[in-house]
């Protein structure tokens, strides 16, 4: 998955002003500024494109063994995407080619600092009363300094959920999603939900099934959409006739293992949940 980079080592410690600067991220909506080489290799602008007046626009964000990670957080809407150049050589790229893209840590770095780039983004002023946020030296936070109102990341928890029936596992396609690809049933969590009861109801909502043996699987920080999402399967209990959800859904279908064309390298959660599928058949017998 996009977070496996060993032994390459995440740290997303808070520090206010860590020695040196490495690698900078810069966001312009759903676009990173990057090159992407014909051999699909990334590259981030260095340091030394930057002025000095632009330099002052850093925050710190993570570090990933001692390339230290910071956020570009000065003006970047008056670029035309995947037009104009904001920096010679580098210009904004859609998100999307993160996900195909190498080396593993430049893309995981950039969807993480995507997820950091919205939260800052979206708590410039205080949700309580209205004034400037400024930032903790504490902690990774926002703090209102008016009325102490404190901002921390925002997280959604979402699960993608394998449903099976014996050899069988229900893949869908997603309605009006930018990838297009074989996907499971997903949701995110609802307040006052545990994640086990979020997969039922996801599964009921979506396709109208009921589901027994819930089981956890593994978990992925998705900083593309500002999710956990946490991996279950499950089986179908009761009929196995799938009732679509035409809204959410573009397809909903029952494939058989031996039917299933999977991506062992895949970098999602859900990929990596279809190959567990097709290849561990002694998992789920």
């Amino acid at each position: 998955m996009i977070q496996d980079i060993f032994p390459k080592v995440f740290h997303n410690e808070f520090i206010y002003d860590p020695a040196g600067v490495d690698v900078v991220l810069a966001f312009n909506g759903r676009s990173m500024l990057m090159r992407q080489e014909e051999d699909g290799r990334i590259e981030t602008p260095p340091l030394s494109l930057f002025s000095d007046e632009q330099k002052k626009d850093l925050r710190y964000l993570f570090s990933i063994d001692d390339n230290r990670y910071f956020l570009y957080r000065g003006e970047t809407a008056s670029f035309v995407p995947e037009q104009d150049e904001m920096l010679p050589g580098f210009r904004f790229e859609k998100l999307l080619k993160l996900r195909s893209g190498y080396p593993q840590e430049i893309c995981f770095a950039g969807e993480t600092g995507y997820h950091l780039y919205v939260w800052y983004r979206d708590n410039s002023f205080c949700g309580r009363c209205g004034k400037p946020m400024r930032h903790s030296l504490k902690e990774r936070a926002m703090q209102c300094p008016e009325c102490g109102n404190i901002v921390y990341p925002r997280i959604n928890p979402a699960v993608i959920i394998g449903l099976t029936d014996g050899d069988r596992i229900v893949m869908t396609k997603y309605a009006a999603r930018e990838t297009k690809g074989n996907a499971l049933i997903a949701g995110f969590c609802e307040i006052g939900e545990t994640a086990e009861e979020t997969v039922a109801r996801e599964v009921m909502e979506e396709v109208g099934l009921e589901v027994e043996n819930i089981r956890y699987y593994k978990s992925q920080p998705w900083g593309f959409e500002l999710d956990l999402l946490m991996g279950f399967y499950c089986n179908v209990k009761g009929s196995r006739d799938i009732t679509m959800d035409e809204h959410e859904l573009a397809s909903a279908k029952w494939i058989r293992r031996e039917d299933i064309v999977s991506d062992p390298h895949g970098i999602s959660l859900t990929s990596e949940m279809i190959h567990y599928f097709k290849t561990h058949p002694e998992a789920f017998s």
